[in-house]
């Protein structure tokens, strides 16, 4: 997707590779400091990764790992996990100096239109005190199916059908 976004500038999607682990590596830490101010737990597995399972997660055939930049900045970012009929997406981050803009549900949608014929679900989990993250994922379709507990708070797990067009 090209296209205009919030701020001036091109937003191009982009497979990501091991030679943007390191970046994608600071843009993770960087999206999920909010997140665990909020749950009051700094030890949320995001911010815990290391180059090393960043690079094994973009190296993993079975994950497809997308991102958006703008002027050559990484600025958003999403794993995609696809398990036969079922796609689990995990890690969507979006710069803290880029959130507001439209680029976390662009990238969600530009990655679910990405994913293979074959994916009939969609899921993803994020914390019972993200707000933001819970707008924007109910926002798009995602209805909450369960909860399950984390330290001290709740994990908030949510899917939708993949919509298909008619004909």
């Amino acid at each position: 997707m090209d296209g205009q976004l919030g701020n001036p500038g091109p937003v191009k999607l982009e497979l990501l590779t091991d030679a943007d682990a390191g970046e994608l590596l600071t843009l993770q830490q960087a999206a999920y400091i909010t997140e665990a101010r909020a749950h009051q737990n700094f030890d949320l597995p995001p911010l815990l990764d290391t180059l090393d399972h960043v690079r094994a997660a973009i190296a993993d055939p079975s994950i497809t790992v997308w991102g958006f930049r703008d002027g050559g900045r990484l600025v958003a970012s999403v794993r995609m996990r696809v398990d036969g009929r079922v796609c689990e997406i995990g890690r969507l981050v979006v710069a803290p100096d880029r959130q507001g803009e439209g680029l976390g549900t662009a990238l969600l949608a530009a990655a679910e239109e990405a994913t293979p014929a074959e994916v009939t679900v969609f899921r993803l989990f994020t914390g019972e005190r993200s707000a933001g993250p819970l707008y924007l994922y109910r926002k798009l379709g995602y209805r909450e199916t369960h909860r399950s507990p984390e330290a001290g708070y709740q994990l908030v797990h949510l899917e939708k059908p993949r919509m298909r067009e008619p004909g």
